[in-house]
């Protein structure tokens, strides 16, 4: 959403940065907005993030900014997304606490065939690690399974000291992490974010 957020994840060597188009808690960045904090960062992949698009507004979406892929929301139909079989896809699955594993392999298979990626978003319900340790919604047992089958991002609240475990259980092919908002324009903190990307550079220097 801001050019804070862009050059510190840009610094910390993402892969992919991504810019919400189709709102959510934080609001949507106007495509404008977006284009000059991409001229600002580099070394990084573009992702376009939208909730319910269809594939017309995709299309002159990426005609102008040019995405490396592009994120869409848990509810939008298959059909839209079979339209435009040269882009990238990410899609959000959003799950809730009353989710079940049937629906959620269901999903996961239909989407399989336009998606490349998927991104597996406990957060937004508020589902932390040690509930997924509880069984809920789903089991460990059952997330291992869909991780290992497709390529999936994680979104997950978890303490930076629970990484590790996080990681060795689920072996998810990323991490989906946001920034948020600014405490005043060019002025934030990133000590949290900090502690996860110091331990994941430790991790993958053992």
């Amino acid at each position: 959403m801001n050019l804070t957020d862009a050059r510190y994840f840009a610094a910390r060597e993402v892969e992919w940065l991504g810019f919400p188009f189709g709102g959510g808690p934080e609001g949507a960045i106007s495509p404008m907005v977006a284009k000059a904090i991409i001229e600002w960062v580099d070394g990084v992949k573009i992702v376009g993030e939208f909730g319910f698009p269809t594939a017309e507004e995709l299309e002159e979406m990426n005609s102008l900014l040019h995405f490396d892929a592009v994120q869409v929301g848990m509810f939008t139909p298959l059909e839209e997304l079979a339209k435009l079989p040269g882009i990238t896809f990410i899609k959000e699955v959003v799950l809730e606490k009353s989710s079940s594993e049937d629906d959620l392999a269901g999903h996961f298979r239909r989407y399989a065939a336009c998606c490349d990626y998927f991104l597996l978003d406990f957060s937004k319900a508020g589902i932390a690690w040690t509930d997924l340790q509880s069984g809920i919604p789903v089991s460990l047992v059952f997330l291992k399974q869909l991780f290992g089958k497709y390529k999936v991002f994680l979104a997950l609240d978890f303490q930076p000291d629970e990484m590790d475990q996080v990681l060795e259980t689920l072996k998810p092919h990323g991490l989906g992490l946001s920034g948020g908002g600014e405490e005043k324009t060019g002025f934030k903190s990133f000590d949290e974010l900090d502690e996860i990307f110091d331990k994941l550079e430790v991790a993958e220097h053992q």
